[in-house]
């Protein structure tokens, strides 16, 4: 059974001295987020070794903003271009420096709870260069789609401020997003409009309704979950708008600032959107990041 699941996942988817250019996605810095082995690595390997790849953008006197990408891929694969490569340009066309994630999952032999330490790592080792990389240590986001955007609310509210007696300094540091960008996401498990694909590549065939509740991301919002910005179309019939209102409707409940976007017309897996009318989500985006003083008007 959790192959042909497997296959619809796929399917479905300190000032600075000098100014230098933004870096081209193909010159991309790649940083391990672990210098060893990973928490609970199945080998030594590639496909077990988490990694970032970080496009740096243009350096300015002001720190400026950071934002983990996670890519989406129904937690089987990684669609690491239109929802990666895609989006850092974009970022880094904002001022934004931006750090692909490329998280362990089911298709590298890896489901919970390794793709979110793989998330909150990125975010620690994030804010660990912040002085390095002129990025703002209090303007670190993760932005996410489908089953990245589950990976991305998941760090959003399973996230803790560091372990200040660490040996690894890394690890010192807050694993919080300072705010969250979800698009079309995976969010709901158990649920009616559940993508059953990504709720068994991550949790297995048969979790426990403990583990359902804890990973299923609108249940766990609190006043502490990031600022959240969400888009869907209602024509998606891969991952139903519902699990984003879900979210939308969970963050409102608390009182965590937040804005959805729904679109009428586009099936799933968009990335940008280029051609179809939810193409307005980039610069809507970028509105709300100016509201929320992510960046400069």
């Amino acid at each position: 059974m959790l192959a042909p699941l497997l296959l619809l996942a796929l399917s479905s988817l300190a000032p600075v001295l000098a100014t230098r250019p933004a870096l081209a996605v193909d010159e991309a810095e790649v940083h391990l987020l672990w210098p060893g082995d990973a928490p609970g690595a199945l080998g030594a390997e590639p496909k077990d070794r988490p990694r970032i790849l970080v496009t740096h953008a243009a350096r300015t006197p002001a720190p400026h903003a950071a934002i983990v990408i996670c890519p989406g891929g129904g937690y089987g694969g990684l669609a690491m271009d239109h929802e990666g490569h895609a989006i850092a340009r974009w970022a880094s066309s904002l001022g934004i420096t931006a750090a692909i994630l490329d998280y362990r999952h089911r298709g590298k032999g890896y489901g919970h709870p390794h793709p979110l330490l793989d998330a909150q790592r990125a975010l620690r080792f994030v804010r660990e260069h912040a002085a390095e990389w002129n990025v703002a240590p209090d303007r670190i986001g993760v932005l996410g789609f489908s089953a990245g955007g589950h990976l991305a609310s998941s760090v959003s509210v399973h996230h803790d401020d560091g372990v200040a007696e660490a040996t690894d300094p890394i690890e010192r540091r807050s694993s919080r997003p300072d705010f969250a960008i979800l698009c079309y996401p995976v969010i709901a498990f158990g649920q009616k409009h559940t993508h059953l694909g990504s709720q068994r590549n991550l949790l297995g065939p048969e979790p426990t309704e403990a583990l359902v509740l804890e990973m299923s991301s609108e249940r766990q919002v609190t006043r502490r979950t990031p600022p959240t910005f969400l888009w869907h179309t209602s024509a998606d019939t891969v991952v139903p708008v519902q699990n984003s209102l879900a979210f939308y409707l969970a963050l409102r409940e608390h009182e965590v600032p937040c804005e959805l976007h729904v679109f009428e017309q586009g099936a799933h897996g968009l990335g940008l959107a280029e051609g179809h009318a939810a193409h307005a989500w980039p610069e809507l985006c970028r509105r709300w990041l100016v509201t929320r003083g992510v960046l400069a008007p």
